[in-house]
């Protein structure tokens, strides 16, 4: 119809320009289809024609068109399209101290419920798994009694000892079974072993969960106020922030607390407790002061010096793997994350504010307590359940997740993250509700002259 009226008005209609498609299938202007060959090594590279019967026809538009259409490849390159990298950087920096967009309910409705079952026979399992490898290895390193394997047999039954402190660690969330009873025998016993006071340190740790992230209430490796800090004496300061004596500092926070705190985990009239859990702290302290006992006895019928080799310098690793773990699971994050008080703190926020790590072989062994967010938010789920938790939840996270590190066999480089931390979270703000940790550069000015 257009063709007749533009031809009758004496204009011929202009030839039509469209883009050339890259590939699919074409007519051509002799009734031949053909498809678009996208192979640079063939010699003709528009089409081959495939006849189709047709009768001859012209299949043009014969309609007014564009003098020129730009085609595809003449198209302009990169508008509008930023490069990643540049992207991200126009974005607002993630601001972890932010109220998450999510609550509890919705991180444990996305965890599988088979997570939240307790198996006290498979709890019971790992028990039996690590108390025959602690006596294994006393058994050989005894029996071999070279000075080539001490240094091996020191490193493997202190981590051993580790991890018997977290199979006691699940007695007191109660994630090791739902028998109290039970809990509480394998906790004794566990704790008791390594020189832990089960119910002392039970209930103080119950207080870290309930007050995680908040800067006063909060019971381990909780921000130092910047009076506080600023009060500190020179051989306080020194053994905070140098390396390596915070990793030893277990012991003497189970007799005399945190910086600014007082009270003692073998004292029933201890501020850590009340007055209805002092006949548990009593009974957590005669057993410790038990275990003690035995071990002056061994030293008299093996020999200060064996005993020493057998447990102490074990001991001592033991410590300064729980240190270490405890230390960067709440610190030593490349970003600074937040630590609250007053209105701003809540159990989410707090508990989002701890930290995942990942430590090669140890995983397992440890019972992947390096899994810590989920651990802190929901500490009744057993630990073999833990990675499954944490895969699960971490689409409802989003950012506030850090993903961790991935390490190597041993996780030699969180030693680099913790003195990096040390060098750099000294203290936090005395005011404001969302702080963070800022650093005192008189301490990184001495510790370079010396």
């Amino acid at each position: 119809m257009a063709t007749r009226v533009l031809s009758e008005c004496g204009l011929k209609p202009l030839a039509p320009v469209f883009p050339r498609p890259r590939t699919g299938v074409v007519l051509s202007g002799t009734s031949e289809v053909g498809f678009l060959d996208t192979n640079k090594g063939v010699a003709d590279p528009k089409f081959q024609p495939l006849r189709c019967g047709l009768r001859e026809r012209n299949w043009g538009l014969k309609v007014s068109a564009p003098l020129r259409v730009a085609s595809i490849e003449e198209e302009p390159k990169n508008v509008g399209v930023l490069n990643v990298v540049e992207h991200e950087k126009l974005l607002p920096e993630f601001d972890h101290g932010a109220p998450p967009p999510f609550n509890l309910a919705d991180i444990r409705a996305a965890i599988p419920k088979h997570c939240w079952v307790k198996d006290p026979w498979k709890s019971m399992s790992y028990v039996v798994r690590d108390v025959i490898a602690v006596f294994g290895l006393a058994a050989a390193a005894a029996y071999l009694n070279n000075w080539l394997v001490w240094p091996l047999y020191w490193a493997a039954q202190g981590t051993m000892f580790w991890a018997l402190f977290v199979l006691g660690h699940d007695c007191g969330h109660g994630s090791f079974s739902n028998n109290p009873k039970l809990n509480s025998v394998v906790g004794h016993l566990l704790h008791s072993s390594i020189l832990v006071p089960y119910h002392g340190w039970r209930i103080s740790h119950r207080t870290h969960h309930q007050n995680h992230g908040h800067v006063e209430n909060d019971e381990s490796w909780q921000p130092l106020s910047e009076k506080l800090f600023r009060s500190l004496d020179t051989v306080t300061r020194l053994l905070r922030f140098t390396a390596p004596f915070p990793l030893l500092a277990f012991p003497v926070y189970l007799f005399g607390r945190s910086p600014g705190k007082t009270g003692s985990h073998f004292d029933p009239n201890s501020d850590l407790f009340v007055p209805k859990e002092r006949d548990d702290v009593i009974i957590s302290t005669a057993c410790w002061a038990a275990m003690l006992a035995v071990l002056v006895g061994l030293g008299f019928v093996m020999g200060p010096i064996q005993l020493l080799k057998l447990y102490g310098v074990p001991y001592m690793i033991f410590v300064m793997w729980l240190d270490l773990v405890t230390y960067l699971h709440h610190h030593g994050h490349e970003d600074k994350l937040p630590w609250y008080r007053g209105k701003e703190w809540s159990y989410l926020r707090g508990g989002l504010t701890t930290l995942d790590r990942d430590y090669g072989w140890i995983n397992n062994i440890h019972h992947d307590i390096g899994t810590h967010v989920i651990h802190h938010l929901f500490p009744q789920i057993p630990h073999y359940h833990l990675v499954e938790a944490t895969e699960a939840a971490k689409p409802v996270f989003g950012k506030y997740y850090r993903e961790p590190k991935k390490s190597a066999p041993l996780p030699f480089h969180l030693i680099g993250e913790l003195v990096r931390s040390l060098r750099t979270d000294h203290f936090v703000s005395d005011t404001g509700d969302v702080v963070y940790y800022q650093t005192d550069h008189e301490i990184n000015s001495s510790s370079k002259s010396e």
